[in-house]
């Protein structure tokens, strides 16, 4: 297992809801696809000619989406940058959709397509079930009906929601997720339901691209103090692309009020940044850290955890240059750490599938 580098977080394309999802529907959701002319649901903060969703040497020569192209997927991923395992995370607009039967019907077209024609293809690749979590029930339906294969590892959801993830009536999906040992996946993203930043909405993408940091903070808040980790203590968050440098100072700030306003939350009884190094995990990719070593080793210092990190490339989005998709700076032993023993970990279940 030596050379075993599990890379947590690829990004296969859907090319679109009736060139690649039609065949997954059902037949009322087929003629609903056709009749409406729909397609293109793509989340735009990804837009694809943007730079950012893919990078020059990683986008398919006749025009497709970046990651849309399966063979291209395998030589970037697996040849290219030296992954021996990775986990697709299809981000597509079955979930920013508010019909919650459209959201459902698209997100089981997306689990039942990765299944068929991307794992089935590369006993190498895992994947995230894509859920509709405005429809509690509904994504819970969604993880009993997958539960059964292994490949599927972790439960997708977007950083910017309907309501704060904390919240109880998302507990019945972290129950069957824990069950299951599949952990939740919260990826950079928005279902726009609001703005994203807690005072208005940007004029610029720059603007939003960075204030999805503050969405992942206020989601930790909320699963932590909502109380999420004391009723399933077995449950791990992912949170993918979500940057690092932030979190030293935020785990700082979070101890510090804690103790000043814990009597609101009684059943929080350690810190929360004890809570954080037990339940929160980061990909590494994009690792917005200082450029030398010494900036990188007080990062690490002060997060004072080496099972918080998992390797993660990003494939196609261009996070970095090169063929390393490996941070530069990082200390050995968490760039050995990162890229098995902790994916290993937090994914139980690419055990069970492997």
């Amino acid at each position: 297992m030596a050379a075993t580098r599990i890379d947590c977080d690829i990004h296969p394309a859907v090319g679109g809801t009736r060139t690649t999802l039609l065949p997954y529907l059902n037949d009322h959701w087929k003629e609903q696809v056709v009749s409406r002319a729909i397609d293109g649901l793509d989340l735009t903060s990804y837009p694809p000619n943007m730079p950012l969703s893919g990078r020059a040497d990683w986008r398919p020569t006749n025009g497709g989406k970046p990651g849309s192209d399966f063979e291209m997927v395998q030589r970037g991923a697996f040849d290219q940058l030296g992954s021996s395992h990775a986990i697709c995370n299809v981000l597509y607009g079955a979930q920013a959709v508010f019909d919650p039967y459209m959201a459902s019907a698209f997100c089981k077209a997306i689990n039942d397509w990765i299944a068929a024609e991307w794992l089935s293809r590369d006993s190498r690749l895992r994947a995230s079930i894509v859920v509709p979590m405005q429809a509690p029930d509904l994504a819970i339906e969604e993880i009993e009906r997958r539960a059964g294969d292994n490949r599927f590892v972790s439960v997708l959801v977007l950083a910017q929601g309907e309501t704060l993830l904390g919240r109880r009536h998302y507990w019945p999906v972290y129950q069957a997720a824990e069950k299951h040992k599949l952990p939740i996946a919260i990826h950079a993203g928005s279902q726009y339901r609001g703005a994203p930043s807690s005072i208005g909405w940007p004029s610029y993408r720059y603007e939003y691209y960075l204030a999805e940091a503050q969405a992942f903070q206020a989601q930790v808040l909320s699963l932590i103090y909502e109380g999420v980790f004391v009723k399933f203590p077995a449950l791990k968050v992912v949170l993918m692309e979500s940057g690092v440098s932030w979190l030293p100072a935020f785990m700082w700030r979070a101890n510090k009020t804690w103790r000043g306003v814990r009597v609101e939350v009684p059943w929080i009884d350690r810190e929360p940044a004890s809570i954080m190094r037990d339940h929160i995990r980061l990909t590494t990719q994009p690792f917005d850290s200082p450029g030398d070593a010494k900036g990188v080793a007080d990062i690490i210092d002060m997060i004072d955890c080496d099972k918080m990190f998992l390797f993660a490339s990003d494939y196609p989005h261009w996070q970095f240059d090169g063929d390393d998709a490996i941070p530069p700076h990082l200390p050995k032993s968490i760039v050995s750490r990162m890229c098995e023993e902790n994916p290993l970990e937090t994914f139980p279940r690419l055990k069970l599938a492997a």
